[in-house]
């Protein structure tokens, strides 16, 4: 495959690295297999403690460094870095479908994620601003600024294995702290890819040994960066089970982290909703990705009024959906991440029908494909309270969920753990301003007449409850990887004490 060859990704790959320098260890090897076909794609050496140390103390002695670049200089690194992506986009989206399993044209649009990143990014760092205020005290000056934080810990999932660092590194560049990447084990060769092309880039502009780090492994990897009083924060993406043990960890040394954890999002469809517009959204939320996204439409809460006709509809499109190789864009679906997430997949659909559920569109393993990653996308009549529907199973499996009210549908909307996203199908005015207010969803992301995946980079991107509350990419999401600090300038010829103190002198 010569996508593989442009991104120099080889049979054996070093997964340790303080840029353009690779660290080699003697430690067991990462295989990383294509739910594709189940090919193995590559192996990859991981971290040990020693080498892991040398990336921590390269990582320190960069961002002494780096801090001291201007910020706009920073910024013109991360342009280049935006431009070496444009013209890796086709050989890096493959791999991205290939490794992960998502269709080609996720895999590509999520290098485009990138690239706009970049492109924020570049524009931020001429606007890292702070605030004048003014001073009680006379002939006193009052203001705020901001500093590079640090070290940034980033841990993240293998259902978007380069976007969600970008969207972490870039900010975190421009703003003067330095990063150490633990990719999913899952998906370790678009960590690779994503080093080698940032090296290139770093080389060109002289930038310091150990501004970009990678270090490669499993569970004790990532608590080792969790647990790092060297690194000021920890940004980490996956499950609640997962972000409940990293914010432990790093609470514990009363460290920062920026957590963005599972979603259980919902679509409600109104009487007064346009079905043209909400049947296709909510089709795309659930199986696009194969499920596999942490915005993935889980719930849909239609109206009593027009479930019936919603219903037939989806089951209708569900049939026309296409299910194979990612890798041809014919096809709407591709496999799950590995056999692992495909007995979540089967345990899901059981214990909904424990529950009493009834499948519009029955689930299955589908035949015929080597890895035995394919399922099909499924869809059940459900209740809310049912605990299936309260969880977050990482595959295509969409409950229906019928409401008499506006009021039961957020009630309904609100009634899970996981707080990310959500979004109301209506033409009323009034539905979408209830939706929207104080007392309507309690995600992070509300969105009217759109669904619930796929979110713009200039806006902030998390969630709130057993989500984690962390906000990453746009919006202001920049102040969590800087130090906000207070000044004050007294220009005058007296010290006013607090109080009127004096003192005799």
């Amino acid at each position: 495959m010569e996508f593989l060859k442009d991104l120099k990704i080889s049979a054996d790959n070093i997964g340790t690295s303080t840029g353009a320098k690779w660290i080699h260890t003697k430690t067991p090897s990462l295989t990383s297999f294509s739910p594709v076909d189940g090919k193995q794609i590559g192996t990859i050496t991981t971290t040990d403690k020693e080498s892991y140390n040398t990336v921590i103390h390269t990582a320190e002695a960069a961002f002494r460094q780096w801090r001291t670049w201007p910020a706009p200089r920073r910024g013109e690194v991360v342009r280049q870095i935006g431009e070496a992506l444009r013209h890796y986009k086709a050989p890096l989206g493959k791999l991205v479908s290939y490794e992960m399993g998502k269709s080609l044209q996720e895999g590509y649009g999520e290098v485009q994620e990138m690239i706009d990143i970049c492109d924020f990014a570049v524009g931020l760092s001429r606007q890292l601003h702070g605030l004048t205020m003014h001073s009680e005290r006379p002939s006193h000056r009052m203001y705020e600024q901001w500093h590079p934080l640090g070290l940034v810990g980033i841990i993240s999932a293998f259902n978007f294995p380069v976007a969600v660092w970008s969207w972490n590194s870039m900010l975190a560049w421009v703003c003067g702290d330095v990063s150490i990447w633990k990719p999913s084990e899952k998906t370790p060769l678009c960590a690779v890819a994503c080093q080698h092309i940032v090296a290139e880039v770093f080389a060109r502009n002289n930038v310091p040994e150990g501004v970009c780090n990678l270090i490669m492994g499993a569970r004790d990897t990532g608590e080792w960066l969790a647990a790092d009083e060297r690194v000021a924060l920890i940004s980490a993406t996956g499950s609640t089970r997962m972000g409940k043990a990293v914010g432990a960890i790093v609470a514990a040394r009363l460290g920062r982290s920026l957590l963005e954890l599972g979603g259980n999002n919902a679509i409600i469809i109104s009487q007064s909703a346009d079905l043209d517009i909400a049947i296709p959204g909510a089709v795309f939320g659930a199986v696009g990705t194969a499920g596999q996204r942490c915005t993935t439409t889980r719930r849909l809460i239609v109206h009593e009024s027009i479930y019936d006709k919603v219903r037939e509809k989806l089951a209708t499109v569900y049939k026309q959906l296409r299910i194979g190789n990612p890798l041809d864009e014919k096809n709407h679906v591709g496999p799950l991440i590995d056999k692992d997430a495909v007995q979540h997949y089967l345990h899901a659909i059981e214990a909904c029908k424990k529950e009493g559920g009834k499948f519009l569109v029955e689930g299955a393993v589908l035949n015929g494909f080597d890895s035995g990653c394919y399922v099909r996308p499924c869809i059940a009549e459900a209740e809310p309270h049912y605990k299936i529907v309260q969880h977050e199973t990482f595959a295509p499996i969409l409950y229906l969920l019928k409401y008499k009210t506006v009021d039961e549908a957020i009630a309904i909307q609100n009634g899970v753990p996981q707080g990310l996203s959500s979004s109301i199908m209506t033409l009323n005015l009034r539905e979408a301003e209830q939706f929207l207010s104080a007392a309507g969803s309690d995600c992070g992301i509300a969105n009217v007449n759109i669904g619930t995946s796929g979110a713009e980079i200039g806006g902030a991107f998390g969630g709130e409850k057993e989500t984690g509350g962390g906000r990453e990419s746009g919006s202001d999401a920049w102040k969590a990887y800087m130090r906000r600090q207070t000044n004050t300038i007294n220009y005058s010829t007296q010290l006013p004490l607090a109080q009127g103190i004096k003192f005799d002198i």
